[in-house]
């Protein structure tokens, strides 16, 4: 699936966009990078299966560390050996979806209930 390489984004707007665009993200070492804090290795797992969905339908992967309560998600464009406009797109949708707590919304979806043992991702509040 080859598409035209990607302008590399300045350092600098990377890391004001990331304040203003995804504030729970950081630019370091060439990749944009994001920890999700979880309730239990379940879910981790969740995190991670979420991700994974999100960028295969994307077709642009991200790296993942994972351990028993957290999930850390790097993105960076391998092609075009830098932080693109994908890597912004795709953590914005990462973002929108993991940190979706139906919850706040109100309405007619609960959200997970506060007892522990159905507890999934600890959001930001």
């Amino acid at each position: 699936m080859a598409g035209q390489r990607e302008d590399v984004l300045d350092p600098g707007m990377i890391a004001e966009r990331l304040k203003s665009e995804l504030p729970h993200w950081i630019f370091e070492d060439g990749w944009i990078k994001r920890t999700y804090k979880t309730a239990s290795w379940k879910g981790t797992l969740m995190v991670i299966n979420t991700v994974g969905h999100l960028a295969e339908a994307a077709w642009h992967h991200p790296d993942l560390t994972a351990s028993y309560a957290w999930v850390e998600v790097r993105l960076t464009n391998h092609a075009a050996k830098g932080v693109t406009e994908k890597d912004f797109a795709l953590a914005r949708k990462i973002e929108e979806v993991v940190g979706w707590n139906p919850g706040a919304e109100g309405g007619s979806l609960d959200g997970t209930p506060s007892d522990p043992r159905f507890a999934y991702i600890k959001y930001d509040r």
